[in-house]
């Protein structure tokens, strides 16, 4: 019988985690699957582990070829399988037993191209965080696409996904040679996709292997894994110039967060003549829109100044720099009335190295952060207690306003201050009947600097909100 998902999982000298990555296909609660396994030319015990798997479960197939790589072992398997969806899974990693389940019923559900779920990092045996997945399944949605929901341009895997294959074949879906195969494969199904279905469960888990393996992952600061990391992105960037144009700011906003990294990383451990890892740092700099480049966070802007001027010291300093705050860096002001801001950062004040200032400008990051900490009854009148500050400013703002609105009116609050960040302000429940809730609005002047924003309730990231206890326009009491 035809089975319902097809697995394809190629393999490579992976004896140490093949046996839990195949228990936890063969425990999915999804059984009417197929598991294509297909060694890559190993060397080691892992074929014997699959024929095992093999032997006790006959939905575990094993083909071989010799050793390729991935993208074509995947591509074998794909040719091999025979289900209506089609998944993929790294030999290392392990599999949630209910996500093909639930991927695959969410396809069934609403006829989308693609499934896509979130993903934990496997890291000595706890679940962390994927940082190459953070902020992309925090709100689940169905029946979208990567043109409409842009943060999928940070989902670039194949593996926390169910495709419906003959989308997959028709859109001639195959992977190319090389390191880095998936990310090309991930960002062309996203755009071809008539539609795609976010789960905000976690479907995957990435392995980050033991210091010493020899996984792609702990090749990626070689220069041969580096040059193939650039040749991908220069495979997305040509596609989603063709076919999705509107995608290529957000996809090199995060080559630079995250992908230049690795570059970095190389240059640090670097000891013989750097200028192969400099010329490709170059190369990979031009790849970028300019764009991009200009609107990257400072610090990033100063780690690709160096690079291009091929100050490896000081790229090492800058580094360090990075990695040794345990807080935020401060932005600082530059000049009498009405100021600049710029990040305190190693070489801001070295004359001798000619950086430019704009290298440093960090106006455009800074932020108001503005919570009420509690409002409570004094006599007639309600008084609120606050906090206001400037994300990396480690200042007293000089002028600070606040006043209630419910979308129609403005009502302004006298506010004194209490101590260097605190805010005390009163309100009189009078001047406020016949409208609310009211939300709490701020405005910050500092050196030339306006901020304003919307106060946030304690801790939360919600709005803070007020309406008068027995008033609404509704009829009904609303209590605090």
């Amino acid at each position: 019988m035809i089975p319902l998902l097809s697995v394809v999982v190629p393999f490579y000298n992976v004896e140490p985690y093949i046996t839990e990555c195949l228990k936890s296909l063969a425990a999915q609660t999804l059984d009417d699957l197929e598991v294509i396994l297909v060694d890559d030319g190993s060397v080691d015990g892992s074929r014997r582990v699959a024929e095992d798997f093999v032997a006790r479960d006959e939905r575990f197939v094993l083909i071989g070829q010799r050793n390729l790589g991935p993208g074509p072992a995947r591509n074998q398997g794909i040719r091999q399988a025979r289900g209506t969806y089609l998944a993929f899974a790294d030999s290392d990693d392990v599999v949630p037993p209910e996500a093909y389940e639930r991927l695959v019923g969410k396809l069934a559900e609403t006829g989308s191209d693609l499934a896509c779920g979130a993903v934990r990092r496997l890291v000595d045996g706890e679940l962390e965080e994927s940082i190459l997945h953070e902020k992309v399944f925090r709100r689940p949605q169905l029946c979208t696409h990567i043109t409409d929901k842009q943060v999928l341009i940070r989902d670039r895997t194949v593996w926390n996904k169910v495709y419906r294959r003959d989308f997959w074949e028709r859109c001639g879906l195959r992977f190319p040679a090389g390191i880095y195969e998936d990310v090309p494969v991930a960002m062309q199904a996203h755009v071809l996709a008539t539609s795609v279905d976010m789960v905000g469960e976690v479907v995957y888990h990435w392995r980050k292997r033991e210091e010493g393996g020899t996984s792609i992952t702990q090749r990626r600061s070689e220069l041969p894994n580096l040059q193939e990391r650039l040749a991908a992105i220069r495979a997305v960037r040509a596609f989603l110039d063709e076919r999705a144009p509107e995608l290529l700011d957000g996809f090199d906003a995060l080559v630079l967060e995250k992908d230049t990294l690795f570059l970095f990383q190389a240059l640090e451990r670097c000891e013989e003549d750097p200028e192969p890892l400099l010329e490709l740092g170059r190369a990979w700099q031009a790849e970028l829109g300019p764009h991009v480049l200009a609107t990257a966070p400072s610090l990033r802007r100063l780690e690709l100044h160096l690079l291009g001027r091929g100050l490896v010291d000081e790229l090492r300093t800058v580094r360090e720099f990075r990695r040794g705050r345990e807080d935020v860096t401060r932005v600082v002001p530059r000049g009498r009335r009405v100021a600049n801001w710029y990040g305190d950062y190693p070489f801001f004040r070295d004359r001798r190295l000619r950086i430019p200032d704009e290298v440093f400008d960090a106006r455009d990051e800074l932020k108001l952060i503005a919570r009420v900490d509690s409002c409570e009854r004094a006599g007639a009148a309600y008084r609120l207690r606050g906090h206001v500050a400037i994300h990396r400013v480690d200042r007293k703002i000089p002028k600070v306003g606040l006043w209630l609105s419910d979308g129609r009116r403005r009502i302004p609050l006298e506010t004194r201050r209490k101590g260097r960040y605190g805010v005390v302000a009163a309100i009189d429940p009078e001047r406020l009947e016949g409208g609310g809730p009211w939300r709490l609005q701020v405005r910050a002047e500092m050196r030339g600097l306006v901020l304003k924003g919307w106060c946030r309730d304690g801790e939360a990231n919600t709005a803070w909100r007020f309406s008068v206890p027995g008033w609404s326009r509704s009829g009904m009491d609303m209590p605090q």
